[in-house]
């Protein structure tokens, strides 16, 4: 059994995961992300998935307009943050649509291909984890900690163990959503890292579960001891006993390695869960102490 668990019957139908490639890139994310406004107090007006085009070639092409925005310096931060929604759902849609791939694929730019395949196998090996759920889970949705907070703690922890920055990013991203998700998992795991207590209290060196910097500091020491220097992929299926779950993390990693962009691109996304109605969205501010019916929460909060 792993040592560590994710927050739901699996985080890949949460997150966006979905939830996200190797080695260690020369300099860290830059431009990423305006702390400030992304991390605002809760919505004050209801919240509501971006629309998709009903036609796939129209999906691409809003797709790729929105890649290029969020890769432009002029991009002002309300935009970055709806061209990131809009991205999020259209790699959830076009990974649960093969059908779609020889449409949509032939018009990305060669530049934002490595970018978008890494994604779309992320986002598939994460949904063949995923059991739709009849009711949402008793989680309560917070911003996540400053994104520049966050680089700062992986690559302490990089530098303490060897673990890559952009490892430790993709886990607390497909775990938690970067620490946004606050809730224990079935199996007793918590944290932005999603620990069992007793894992924690073996690497964790006494600091506190729910703290981020602890927590990340903690999962660079337990790869590092399951051998992440030789053999990263074994050690991260210690971290979670799934070959989808690897696949997923080493995606997002290399996707956060080769292009500075996606870190912010990840932190702008949106906490998504996947249940009998859908790809339901759980927006910051969400918080409820028992698991409540989809259908109880749609009824008054419609998608």
């Amino acid at each position: 059994m792993s040592p560590f668990r994710v927050v739901a019957p699996l985080a890949a139908a949460a997150l966006t995961l979905t939830l996200a490639g190797c080695g260690h890139p020369a300099t860290a994310p830059v431009a990423l992300v305006s702390t400030t406004a992304v991390a605002a107090a809760e919505p004050a007006a209801p919240v509501t998935s971006p629309r998709l085009a009903s036609d796939p070639a129209r999906i691409g092409d809003d797709l790729v307009a929105d890649e290029l925005a969020l890769r432009d310096p002029s991009t002002p931060e309300d935009a970055l943050v709806a061209a990131a929604h809009r991205q999020q759902v259209a790699y959830r849609a076009i990974g649960r649509h093969p059908d779609w791939d020889g449409i949509i694929r032939p018009k990305i730019p060669p530049e934002l291909l490595g970018f978008y395949d890494r994604n779309i196998e992320a986002r598939r090996q994460l949904a063949a984890m995923a059991v739709p759920s009849d009711t949402l889970p008793a989680w309560r949705i917070e911003p996540p900690p400053p994104a520049d907070e966050l680089l700062g703690y992986y690559r302490e922890a990089e530098a303490a163990t060897g673990v890559g920055w952009n490892y430790l990013a993709a886990i607390n991203f497909i775990e938690t959503r970067f620490g946004s998700i606050h809730g224990v998992s079935t199996a007793g795991a918590e944290g932005p890292m999603q620990f069992l207590p007793s894992t924690f209290a073996a690497f964790g060196e006494g600091g506190d579960v729910r703290n981020p910097r602890d927590a990340i500091m903690a999962a660079g020491r337990y790869l590092a001891a399951n051998g992440f220097a030789t053999d990263p992929d074994r050690a991260i299926f210690r971290y979670n006993n799934a070959s989808q779950y690897v696949a997923a993390v080493s995606q997002y990693a290399a996707a956060m390695a080769a292009d500075p962009a996606a870190f912010g691109d990840y932190y702008r996304w949106d906490v998504y869960y996947f249940s009998t109605a859908g790809d339901i969205l759980l927006p910051i501010g969400f918080a409820e102490t028992e698991r409540i019916p989809v259908q109880d929460y749609l009824a008054t909060h419609p998608q």
